[in-house]
């Protein structure tokens, strides 16, 4: 079909005029008598306009044509546009299929991103095939999913993984909980995996913070469910005796200065562990004293004969020091402070007078044997009445320490690390006697060299 000078299409073979129409020789169309408006007469003496062999050529028939005509036309025309602006028109559309992302289910619209899109559509993020667990939290949406998968490094491309997950429907078969993906995946691969990868938990991870002592620990235990199966009391048992067995696999713990009898207070390191199934008591205790060494470490154990005291005393003062203090840079202040108090010329009486130590006996007094009840027990509470008039006797008559000098039988709690760091190198250059937790003051401590000066923290501080 060839379009000349805006004229209708031209068919391959001429169309033959209507028998009658008109007969004239070119000499007598000249000679023929002219009509109104131009027009002449053929020799049949039948009116002939000059535009149509018919009357009223310019009727239904002529309309009908003129449409197809102008319908043709504007496709040429619309197609060859597409073809010089394709690029740009397929870069605004997929802007707006961005934000639109139901557009894409046009296809003519798809079309167009797909083509935009290009190799970001094949690419993954790289070439690590390493599986990671991906979370899904409720309420997500492909977009803010994108955005975390670009932010873990599994994805590229945002745009890329919107495409494929409208393609694929993945909104309403999106569900919380874990995934395993792969940095060499494609975007259209990642959308498969939070389909078809879901990860069944069958953890539980727990969690076991800074200065706990060890009915603490139990009590969190038994509030724990399947899959966990840790047997609580068991666990409580093994730690506050274990046996020679256990203790010969970690001979660490003989270094450290561990007394024959003692419990592994004091070594339960804090942490977070995952528990399953197949969790047992004792393999959780191995647990948290092998996450202890690593923390701690071998060097740590060696303690320097200037310092007087065996790893144990240390770590005891360590898991008082991890009950008083709160900010990191007052750990060795505090630790010096007692470590003061058990130097005779400085301090005659040789009374720690640490409030922690109380606090821990009264509460192992009300504790009891092991209680399924412990898990409601408010621990920590400070006693009515006065710390020194708190009645301890037996074995935790040395955790009075406002009545018995020295540091009581062992430790209170597992401290952390840099308690035992500053267990280990007291700051006791100021000679500091007294500290006085201040009011709102986000666990900051004042510090006093006399009793004197110790009154006068109190009163303006609102403890007289």
């Amino acid at each position: 079909m060839t379009i000349r000078g805006g004229g209708r299409p031209r068919d391959s073979q001429a169309h033959p005029q209507d028998p009658g129409t008109y007969d004239a020789t070119p000499s007598e169309w000249a000679n023929a008598p002219r009509l109104e408006y131009g027009s002449r007469r053929g020799a049949n003496g039948r009116a002939y306009n000059g535009r149509s062999g018919r009357n009223g050529g310019s009727g239904l028939g002529g309309l009908v044509r003129f449409l197809v005509f102008a319908i043709v036309l504007a496709a040429v025309v619309l197609a060859g546009m597409l073809t010089v602006l394709r690029p740009a028109v397929a870069g605004t559309i997929t802007g707006w299929a961005y934000d639109n992302p139901g557009a894409l289910r046009i296809p003519f619209v798809a079309d167009l991103v797909r083509e935009n899109l290009g190799t970001a559509l094949t690419q993954p993020a790289s070439d690590d095939s390493t599986q990671v667990e991906f979370a899904v939290e409720n309420g997500d949406t492909p977009p803010a999913v994108a955005k975390r998968l670009v932010d873990e490094g599994l994805l590229k491309d945002e745009r890329a993984f919107i495409f494929e997950a409208t393609l694929q429907n993945l909104t309403p078969q999106l569900q919380e909980g874990q995934f395993a993906l792969a940095a060499n995946m494609t975007p259209a691969e990642l959308v498969t995996g939070l389909i078809n990868n879901r990860i069944v938990v069958t953890t539980v991870p727990v969690n076991f913070r800074e200065g706990l002592r060890l009915e603490q620990i139990t009590a969190k235990l038994q509030t724990l469910g399947p899959p966990a199966t840790i047997d609580p009391q068991e666990f409580y048992e093994l730690a506050k005796h274990p046996p020679a067995k256990l203790l010969a696999d970690f001979p660490w713990l003989r270094k450290a200065g561990l007394p024959k009898g003692a419990s592994l207070e004091g070594f339960l390191a804090p942490a977070t562990y995952k528990l399953d199934k197949d969790s047992t008591a004792e393999g959780l205790l191995r647990q948290m004293l092998s996450a202890w060494y690593e923390k701690v470490g071998p060097d740590r154990l060696e303690v320097p004969k200037s310092r007087g005291l065996t790893f144990y005393k240390v770590l005891t003062l360590a898991s008082i020091v991890e009950r008083e203090a709160v900010l990191d840079k007052e750990r060795p202040v505090i630790a010096g402070v007692y470590q003061n108090r058990l130097t005779r010329s400085i301090w005659p009486t040789g009374l720690l007078e640490a409030d922690p130590t109380v606090i821990y006996g009264v509460d192992t007094v009300n504790l009891g044997p092991y209680s399924t009840e412990w898990q409601q027990y408010r621990f920590w509470t400070i006693p009515e009445g006065r710390m020194k008039d708190q009645q301890l006797t037996g074995p935790l008559a040395g955790f009075q320490t406002y009545r018995n000098r020295g540091l009581p039988a062992g430790p209170i709690c597992t401290p952390t690390a840099l308690s035992i760091d500053a267990a280990l190198e007291p700051d006791t250059k100021d000679r500091y006697l007294f500290f006085l937790a201040v009011p709102d003051g986000d666990g900051k401590h004042v510090f006093a060299k006399t009793q004197a000066e110790h009154d006068q923290n109190r009163r303006q501080y609102g403890y007289l």
